[in-house]
């Protein structure tokens, strides 16, 4: 991995980890406000128990009451943080360590040395969301109102298709994303694809899976709210193509709830084109990257 500044041998260590984002403003930390956070909850026990300061660098920033089951985490250490009698240098032992010190809706599945020139966040080649709602009356079923959002109109299942249909591939996705300053927004939508998953006790159900190379700020849950007014019939045809045009976030898309959606994985090349994969994606994208696909 390398040396640090005082010339101390760091680790990298790669966490596989999963949250209900119901009471978490999000996963990233907000300066020194004192809001809840996955960073915050999981570095501050990570340095309670290796007893040095940790900083993670994640794969997907999460928006306040989203969830995951497959987010990936990684953060530098000075090697000897390891050599502690409850770890003995080896990272998956923080595993039972976590979970005896944080709380319930934050879980570590896994912690392991990462493979040389490993970024969890640049090495990714995709993510995967799924989005759950039910458009039933009477709402989401009481045990699963935590990640089944409300749409309170019917929709056509085939007419939200159609919509994601037509926004596969690589675009520019203004009208879909909050504005950051120097943040690009173009990107590669590789899957979106929507089932009916209902069930006797679960009527009117329907899951949204989205995979694409990266996502620019509450890209999802705008995808998600455009299929979602087509289905219902409030937006006309060639209305997905028309988004497509535009260079700036759209009024007439709606975000969804966020408590729907969950990233629920991360991808990754092999182990001898991990440190390629990251010096691309640093990459920025630009408006030729659209002439040349």
């Amino acid at each position: 991995m390398g040396v640090d500044k005082q010339g101390e041998d760091l680790a990298r260590i790669r966490i596989d980890l999963a949250y209900d984002g119901t009471g978490f403003h999000g996963w990233a930390k907000q300066g020194d406000s004192p809001l809840r956070t996955v960073q915050g909850e999981v570095e501050k026990a990570l340095s309670l128990v290796l007893r040095v300061p940790v900083e993670l660098t994640v794969a997907g920033r999460t928006d306040a009451g989203v969830h995951a089951a497959g987010q990936v985490a990684h953060f530098d250490i000075p090697r000897g943080a390891l050599d502690t009698r409850s770890i003995d240098g080896d990272p998956a032992r923080l595993v039972r360590r976590l979970a005896r010190l944080m709380p319930q809706d934050v879980r570590i599945h896994r912690c392991e040395f990462a493979p040389d020139g490993f970024d969890a966040r640049f090495s990714a080649l995709r993510r995967h969301y799924l989005y759950r709602i039910t458009t039933h009356p009477r709402g989401a079923l009481p045990t699963r109102t935590v990640d089944t959002a409300t749409w309170n109109r019917p929709v056509d299942l085939e007419v939200m298709q159609a919509t994601a249909d037509v926004l596969i591939g690589l675009h520019d996705f203004a009208a879909f994303c909050k504005h950051r300053e120097g943040a690009t927004t173009i990107r590669d939508l590789q899957r979106f694809e929507w089932r009916d998953v209902s069930t006797e006790l679960e009527p009117q159900v329907y899951e949204a899976h989205v995979v694409a190379d990266a996502f620019c700020w509450s890209m999802v849950r705008s995808l998600v709210g455009a299929c979602l007014v087509a289905g219902e019939g409030r937006r006309e045809t060639g209305f997905a193509g028309e988004l497509l045009r535009e260079t700036s976030r759209s009024s007439r898309v709606p975000v969804a709830p966020a408590n729907g959606l969950s990233l629920v994985r991360v991808d990754y090349p092999a182990a001898d084109q991990l440190a390629a994969r990251a010096e691309a994606t640093r990459a920025t994208r630009t408006a030729g990257d659209l002439r040349h696909s």
